[in-house]
């Protein structure tokens, strides 16, 4: 049974969370401060971590750099873009304005949570002779290694998580923000290209393609 520690000083949206999430057979921990929260985190260390940011004592942005090797899902009232991005920048995995559906906050920490079990499975990603290790960053074909940018790196390691998937480009975008949180659907197809044609360079091989209405897949398309 996996644990989630919900970090909320408002007692009736806690209390919401907890009954969503017992019912999908999480076990959940109840902090109400930063403070509490600390102490929380020095006894138990849950799988994955709800952080409201206005809490009493130690706020949540005070709280989240103190977090580490535990994914942490911020959910707050504050909706500005400088608020998500700091949050993200600080090491939020996932970031939910309040007021939000039940449904998709449950659905966000499945995501999390297999995603984690995913990394601690196997560090390295392998995709015909394309290899990325998540640990060490280091992307190579063949063996040969590949030199990309840090957001080249987070769409790569991406579409290597969900290959001939199609994934849309607004999702990619969110996916992908809490490493590049600078990178905009407007500057999204232009990373694309510089990265296909970095594997392409060395390979000889186009992996990634465009799916129209939709966004980008990673498949085998040609060897040139």
């Amino acid at each position: 049974m996996k644990t989630i520690a919900v970090i909320e000083d408002d007692i009736d949206i806690g209390s919401i969370i907890e009954a969503a999430l017992t019912k999908e057979h999480y076990r959940v921990l109840r902090a109400y401060s930063g403070s509490e929260a600390v102490y929380l985190l020095e006894k138990q260390t849950p799988d994955l971590i709800l952080l409201d940011l206005m809490l009493p004592g130690l706020t949540g942005e005070e709280l989240l750099p103190l977090i580490s090797g535990i994914p942490v899902i911020v959910v707050s009232a504050k909706v500005g873009i400088d608020d998500k991005v700091n949050a993200l920048m600080s090491g939020a995995a996932d970031y939910i304005t309040k007021p939000f559906s039940v449904r998709e906050l449950v659905a966000r920490v499945a995501v999390r949570l297999r995603e984690s079990e995913r990394d601690k499975a196997s560090p390295v990603l392998v995709y015909g002779d394309l290899t990325l290790n998540t640990l060490s960053h280091e992307v190579a074909v063949s063996g040969t290694p590949v030199k990309l940018t840090k957001t080249e790196y987070a769409l790569l390691k991406l579409l290597m998580q969900h290959p001939g998937q199609a994934l849309a480009k607004s999702a990619m975008l969110e996916r992908i923000a809490a490493d590049t949180p600078d990178c905009t659907e407007s500057s999204l197809k232009q990373h694309i290209s510089n990265l296909r044609k970095k594997l392409r360079d060395v390979s000889g091989s186009d992996y990634i393609e465009a799916v129209w209405g939709i966004g980008f897949t990673l498949r085998l398309v040609n060897k040139e």
